[in-house]
């Protein structure tokens, strides 16, 4: 735990050494706040509740949490200190938890700065804190598994370009199965069993589920297991890496 918590506070702090931070943070919020506002018509619906923020969620983390995790091992293995690194006397499952952390670490700060949202709406209306906070939840389950899936697309190569475009089109093929034109193309003739099936295999349906203020055990099972697996194989990459 104490190599963990070494490179958790090392990783948190390089993020806030550099502009690339803010700017991600920046533009999180902006683009949150443009698509709740505008295109999900927040004031025009009349309902004091935060669907039209967080229906965005899974779409915005689709091309930004890529773009934080392209750097996590691509810009170690290029710049050559991921050898220093693996010298140190720590394992590969440490160093791929305590990086990891960090990233979700700040993926939830980004996301807490979102909070002047949850002022207004309470202060427009009487709206259910509980289902809230269980939306936040969800959206923070969420991004860490796309971070999870981006750190370890990033073990792959030394090209951060590469590991994001990789990370986006991975994450995309993830929510797809979840979208209604898709389970529409299978419920005109596939079984309800069959269909419940395709659908539970994307983040879109579980994260609707939070979304909607239900603390569903399966989907909080489901983001477990999808975060635990690539975090495994990012550590079996790091070993493979390491072997050569």
């Amino acid at each position: 735990m104490r190599n963990i918590g070494n490179i958790f506070r090392r990783e948190l702090v390089a993020y806030f050494a550099t502009p690339v931070a803010y700017v991600f943070i920046v533009i999180f919020l902006l683009l949150a706040g443009a698509f709740t506002f505008y295109l999900g018509n927040f004031y025009e619906r009349g309902q004091a509740d935060l669907s039209p923020f967080f229906m965005w969620h899974p779409w915005l983390y689709l091309f930004l949490v890529p773009a934080i995790s392209m750097r996590l091992w691509a810009e170690e293995r290029k710049s050559g200190s991921i050898e220093l690194l693996m010298t140190l006397p720590i394992r590969s499952s440490e160093a791929v938890l305590g990086k990891y952390l960090a990233a979700w670490c700040f993926c939830g700060i980004a996301l807490t700065l979102t909070f002047p949202i949850w002022l207004t709406v309470n202060y427009l209306g009487d709206p259910d804190n509980g289902a809230i906070l269980a939306a936040y939840l969800g959206s923070l389950l969420m991004a860490g598994g796309f971070l999870a899936i981006g750190a370890c697309i990033s073990a792959t190569t030394r090209n951060q370009v590469i590991a994001f475009i990789i990370t986006v089109v991975v994450c995309f093929m993830i929510l797809l199965p979840g979208l209604p034109f898709v389970l529409g193309m299978f419920s005109s003739w596939a079984p309800q069993a069959v269909v419940d099936a395709i659908a539970s295999l994307s983040f879109m349906t579980h994260f609707s589920s939070l979304s909607r203020g239900v603390i569903d055990l399966r989907a909080m099972i489901y983001f477990g297991l999808v975060i635990g697996f690539w975090l495994a194989a990012n550590t079996i990459v790091l070993e493979l890496r390491k072997a050569d």
